[in-house]
């Protein structure tokens, strides 16, 4: 095991948890490794909402350049960062056990939910946008960006009412608030909770190294929600959420895609048996696109196209 397993990765405080947690697995597991941090370029443009870069997985792309040049072995991610589509050479080599999935409300009191005055909440995401609005359709939701601290920042020093986040996030790096509400009503993104680490497929090394990592349950649920996602063709350009979650051999699951407005809903809810979970994701997506979603994607990719 004499090869040093170079991990790339953000360099924000939440991605080098990410890395850290995968370097502490696989040094207990005898590797040598060591961290390269990268910035990318979601992280440098902070002036523009993501799906106005108009740039699939915009926080993955400079790792997965430096994973294709040779400057690092393996990349860590975000699971919900990553482009359904990996580019060719570059294979999925490992997903770690998911934290809890859901989003929750970073906020200055919530009496405002209960209120029929307008109020204001931040979020960079489509997908939280639109289903906060159709919840409560009279507030305004701004546009938040940056990592995690930086958008707890801006918080703190605006007139909001409140933010949204990836519980996960907040919790692995410490800054969970105790009053934060759980928003166990909103869908959370394809694959949110979940970290996953690739490699080049050429890279045998790596790859058997990071086979001993595996979260089979997680790799499982998350391949269902990143179907659905790629059958939909949404990418971060659509209000899509999506959650599997596997109990007693079953696969539960919950997806949904809403105009940008939050106005429009399709939804599907649907269990299967575990061992029937092939191709249960497209399933789910082929249903929400006869209802009508595929006329509403239509429309979200026109939008998208006059944006870009």
């Amino acid at each position: 095991m004499s090869k040093i397993i170079r991990i790339g990765t953000r360099d924000s405080e939440l991605a080098l948890w990410q890395a850290n947690t995968v370097q502490e697995k696989l040094e207990g597991l005898g590797y040598d490794t060591s961290l390269v941090p990268i910035k990318s370029t979601g992280d440098q443009v902070l002036d523009k909402p993501l799906y106005e870069l108009g740039i699939t997985g915009i926080f993955t792309k400079t790792l997965d350049i430096a994973l294709l040049k040779g400057q690092i072995d393996i990349a860590v991610h975000s699971m919900k960062d990553v482009p359904t589509q990996l580019p060719k050479g570059i294979v999925q080599a490992a997903v770690l056990e998911r934290a809890i999935a859901y989003d929750i409300l970073v906020h200055k009191g919530v009496d405002f939910l209960k209120s029929a005055r307008p109020a204001t909440i931040a979020t960079g995401s489509l997908r939280r946008k639109a289903q906060w609005l159709h919840k409560y359709p009279n507030h305004k939701v701004v546009d938040l960006r940056g990592n995690v601290n930086t958008r707890l920042i801006k918080l703190i020093e605006s007139d909001w009412n409140g933010a949204i986040f990836a519980q996960a996030g907040l919790e692995r790096i410490k800054l969970m608030p105790k009053d934060a509400l759980l928003l166990d009503w909103m869908i959370p993104a394809p694959a949110q909770g979940a970290m996953v680490v690739v490699a080049k497929k050429e890279d045998s090394h790596s790859r058997e190294a990071l086979k001993k990592l595996n979260h089979k349950e997680s790799e499982m649920a998350t391949t269902v929600e990143r179907e659905f996602l790629r059958t939909l063709e949404g990418g971060c350009t659509a209000p899509i959420g999506a959650l599997a979650q596997i109990k007693d051999q079953s696969v539960y699951f919950e997806g949904v895609l809403f105009s940008l407005d939050g106005k429009q809903k399709f939804d599907v809810k649907k269990d299967i048996a575990l061992s029937a979970i092939d191709g249960f994701g497209a399933k789910c997506a082929h249903e929400v696109l006869q209802k009508g979603g595929d006329r509403l994607m239509q429309k979200i990719r026109n939008e998208n196209s006059a944006i870009h």
